[in-house]
């Protein structure tokens, strides 16, 4: 794509910003120089997917925030390298089905470190889900929020389950409510 050194430093401006700047300040940002080729760069942006127009102002579309996948690669023995076309993809495509229902929760401690879910983790949360034995909740217990495993004992009554064992289940003495079924982990491996 011919506009890919302009998107990716509009992409570079709006992550530090959170916005897009005024026309002149634009010129200077994509290394152009008057507001006519940033009109004309905007107009093949937005004809692309990437940009639209809301009461006059620029804002992103979810193209905008998509991310090449390339391919898979294998964890083992190396693999010869993929050679078919690479789709695009955005994180929430991905690790989100209902985005009017999901949050993301910041996982603190290790007593799921057993089913990949470490200190500093975000997990994905869909609140108001149906959840049952075996799913990975987010849930308050007498007041204290936690992540466990659900879990039903042989009286049919639930509690929550580490998933390490240096942690007693966890079972309600006055009040259990499920916020929601995590649904994905995402992990940040560089900072």
């Amino acid at each position: 794509m011919a506009d890919a050194k302009h998107l990716a430093s509009l992409r570079s401006y709006y992550k530090q910003a959170g916005a897009f700047p005024s026309m002149p300040r634009l010129c200077e940002v994509l290394g152009l120089s008057s507001t006519s080729s940033v009109f004309v760069l905007i107009g093949r942006l937005t004809k692309a997917g990437y940009l639209d127009r809301v009461d006059g102002r620029i804002v992103p579309t979810r193209r905008f925030f998509a991310r090449t996948l390339l391919g898979s690669v294998r964890a083992g023995q190396p693999q010869p390298a993929d050679q078919t076309e690479p789709e695009v993809i955005t994180l929430d495509d991905y690790l989100i089905d209902e985005p009017n229902r999901t949050a993301l929760h910041r996982v603190r401690g290790d007593s799921m470190r057993d089913v990949g879910i470490l200190d500093g983790d975000l997990v994905a949360v869909e609140h108001n889900a149906p959840a049952g034995p075996g799913d990975i909740v987010v849930a308050v217990v007498d007041g204290e929020i936690t992540v466990k495993t659900l879990r039903r004992d042989a009286d049919g009554k639930y509690f929550l389950e580490a998933a390490n064992p240096a942690y007693e289940p966890i079972r309600p003495k006055s009040s259990f409510e499920l916020l929601g079924v995590v649904v994905s982990v995402c992990r940040r491996v560089r900072r």
